[in-house]
C-alpha cells in the first residue's frame, strides 16, 4: 500500500465509516509501530503491545484531524512519539527500584541474543532523543525530514542526535569487545 491507498482508507474511514478501512491502515502499521516500541523499549513485549494499542486508539480517535500534510505513517509514528513518552513520564513517577536485584528475582528465558542485549544496553547509554533518532533512521527507515516531524524538532537537531547517538554506540559497543569489522 501506498501514501495514495492511506489516504483512501482514510477517507473510507472517516467519511462512510467504514471500519475495515481503519483495519487495513492497522494491518500495514501494526508491526512496524510494534518494532519501533519495542526497540525503544529495549525488548520489552508486553510493554510494546500496550503501547502500539493505545497509538492505534489514539489514531482511531484523532484521525479527524489527519491533515495529509505529511504521510499518514509520519502522523501516526508522531502518535507513537507522544504514546512512548507520556509513558516514560508516567513511569517515571513510580519510586526508582533496585533493577538488577527485581531482573534476578523475576528472570524469565530470553529469546535474544547476546548481540542484541549488548545492543540494547549500548542503546540504554544514550538520551532518549538519541535513541528514538537512531530507531526511526536505522529500523523503520525515515528519513531525517520525517523524524524532525515525528520529534517535533528541528532537522538540525536530528542531524546532532544521529551524530551523537551514533558515536555513544560505537563508543560504547567498542569498549565491550565490539569492533567495526
Amino acid at each position: 500500500m501506498s501514501n495514495r491507498d492511506d489516504l483512501y482508507w482514510i477517507t473510507q474511514f472517516t467519511l462512510i465509516g467504514d471500519n475495515k478501512a481503519f483495519e487495513k491502515l492497522i494491518g500495514k502499521y501494526q508491526s512496524p509501530i510494534r518494532r519501533f516500541f519495542l526497540n525503544l523499549t529495549m525488548g520489552d513485549a508486553s510493554l510494546s503491545d500496550d503501547l502500539a494499542q493505545e497509538t492505534f486508539m489514539k489514531a482511531f480517535v484523532n484521525i479527524h484531524s489527519f491533515q495529509a500534510l505529511s504521510n499518514f505513517s509520519t502522523w501516526l509514528y508522531r502518535i507513537a512519539y507522544n504514546v512512548y513518552y507520556d509513558s516514560v513520564r508516567t513511569r517515571k513517577q513510580f519510586i526508582e527500584l533496585n533493577v538488577p536485584e527485581v531482573d534476578l528475582y523475576h528472570q524469565t528465558n530470553n529469546a535474544f541474543s547476546a548481540e542484541k542485549i549488548d545492543f540494547y544496553k549500548a542503546l540504554q547509554q544514550l538520551k532518549k532523543e538519541e535513541q528514538t533518532a537512531l530507531i526511526l533512521h536505522y529500523m523503520e527507515d525515515k528519513t531525517q525530514k520525517e523524524i524532525a516531524k515525528i520529534m517535533n524538532c528541528p532537522q538540525g537537531t536530528v542531524k546532532t542526535y544521529l551524530l551523537k547517538g551514533r558515536t555513544k554506540l560505537i563508543d560504547y559497543l567498542n569498549n565491550e569487545g565490539y569492533d567495526k569489522k
